[in-house]
């Protein structure tokens, strides 16, 4: 079979050992070869044999006696779980004859991987896109969204200005040849993450524990990750489902505020794809935490082993998780600690990405602490794994609660355009129901304009 087809469906994403097998014998053998176009059929969260990527925690590492699960997003084409959704919103777009090869230019808005995933995503399908992001992000980020040869449209400030990305997205995209993946308000992402990644969250804990997830965390960015709680809870309704903010920015918690340098998360807004119904906590992590986690990980190897980490078990985390992976393991013991979860429960986070976009972070810490030596990062690590705890939780399940979720939402959305009836109708299940459907219909779109090509 020498044609490429048209790319994958969401059940192939969740399952693609459904995948045609010549084409899915292409696509594993393609995986050194990140620019070949058959790599969209490498979009999910499983190894070549079948197998969710996941890490189960050491206990000596969180401190807690509950198995903390971790799904490892870095072995996505281009490194991270973002390129589903950003492959998804366009594939949405050509069913739909909105986005048309040869004619339109992608907009991707992002504080980063999400653009990496544009970039990428645009570059195996042939169009040319722009990335719009703020211009304090680290290097590592701006380099590859460049190497996939997207052109960036940077906007001041950082994580917490995001707003500013945007404004400048709603401004470009009255250009009539230009196409917004809009993560934030657009619902291929929420479907991608429902189906795709909460059905894989489900999978991942078979065999571990009870068999059931008691929590599931994520920091939203665009909250897309989060979505997954909306098929956890369908199959274990007790889970609880928990949004991370940096303690430094909580717009859910405290409306908005500050900056801090969890890159991925804490965008100072409730995103439109955000369901808030099934968010059931709101947890604060400091960003520093984050930033001094992901240094111990990499690179306290001394310190892990003394507690009981061995250098096998230290060399296969080091490179597995970013600042905001870490963001989510923090807010995972947190949960753990509040709930008073036993051996028998498992929480599930996620890992956006792998260390290899961080480098730079861990240089500009290096500048901002005298040292990081081995007797510091020991402190380190009790104060930010040990002694994590229940501080800065918030119980969003009470009306109230809820009430001020879509008060913030309002806040941000109605300026861009969207109606007070449309904001509403999110205001219940049966919204995120149909919506979630869709990816049946999708499905065999693709599947039609594949069969054509």
């Amino acid at each position: 079979m020498n044609k490429i087809p048209f790319g994958p469906t969401y059940e192939e994403m969740l399952h693609p050992n459904k995948i045609e097998a010549s084409v899915r014998n292409r696509a594993l053998h393609a995986k050194n070869d990140e620019l070949d176009p058959i790599n969209l059929f490498n979009i999910n969260w499983r190894n070549d044999e079948g197998e969710i990527n996941k890490i189960v925690l050491p206990k000596a590492l969180t401190g807690v006696d509950c198995n903390i699960v971790v799904l490892l997003g870095k072995y996505f084409p281009s490194g991270s779980h973002k390129v589903g959704p950003a492959y998804s919103t366009l594939i949405e777009g050509c069913v739909d004859g909105t986005i048309l090869p040869g004619k339109h230019t992608i907009l991707g808005p992002s504080t980063g991987n999400f653009g990496i995933g544009v970039a990428y995503i645009c570059n195996l399908m042939k169009y040319d896109s722009i990335v719009i992001m703020p211009d304090n992000m680290s290097k590592e980020r701006y380099d590859r969204i460049q190497r996939y040869g997207a052109k960036l449209d940077l906007t001041p400030g950082t994580e917490s200005d995001v707003i500013l990305t945007l404004e400048r997205t709603f401004e470009l995209k009255k250009i009539p040849n230009y196409r917004a993946l809009a993560q934030f308000e657009l619902m291929p992402n929420y479907r991608f993450h429902r189906h795709v990644t909460g059905h894989s969250a489900i999978e991942s804990i078979q065999g571990i524990g009870n068999g059931r997830i008691a929590c599931f965390t994520s920091a939203p960015g665009s909250a897309g990750t989060l979505a997954a709680g909306d098929a956890i809870k369908q199959v274990f309704p007790e889970a609880k489902i928990v949004a991370i903010e940096p303690y430094e920015c909580s717009t859910l918690m405290n409306g908005g505020r500050g900056q801090h340098r969890i890159e991925g998360i804490g965008d100072k807004m409730c995103t439109l794809i955000h369901n808030i119904l099934n968010t059931d906590f709101v947890c604060l992590v400091k960003d520093d935490d984050a930033v001094r986690g992901l240094k111990i990980i990499h690179d306290g190897k001394h310190v892990l082993n003394e507690i009981g980490i061995s250098d096998a078990q230290f060399e296969t985390m080091r490179d597995l998780f970013g600042v905001s992976g870490v963001c989510n393991i923090l807010g995972a013991i947190k949960m753990a600690k509040y709930l008073k979860l036993g051996d028998q429960d498992n929480v599930v986070t996620i890992a956006t990405d792998g260390f290899d976009r961080y480098p730079s972070v861990l240089e500009n810490l290096e500048t901002r602490y005298l040292e990081t030596v081995d007797f510091v990062q020991k402190r380190w690590f009790n104060d930010i794994f040990m002694k994590a705890n229940g501080e800065d939780i918030v119980d969003y399940r009470p009306a109230v609660q809820k009430e001020k979720l879509f008060h913030q939402k309002e806040l941000d959305w109605l300026k861009f355009g969207y109606s007070q009836t449309y904001l509403d109708a999110m205001r219940h299940p049966a919204f995120w129901e149909a919506e979630y459907h869709k990816v049946m219909k999708y499905d065999e779109q693709i599947q039609k304009m594949r069969d054509k090509k």
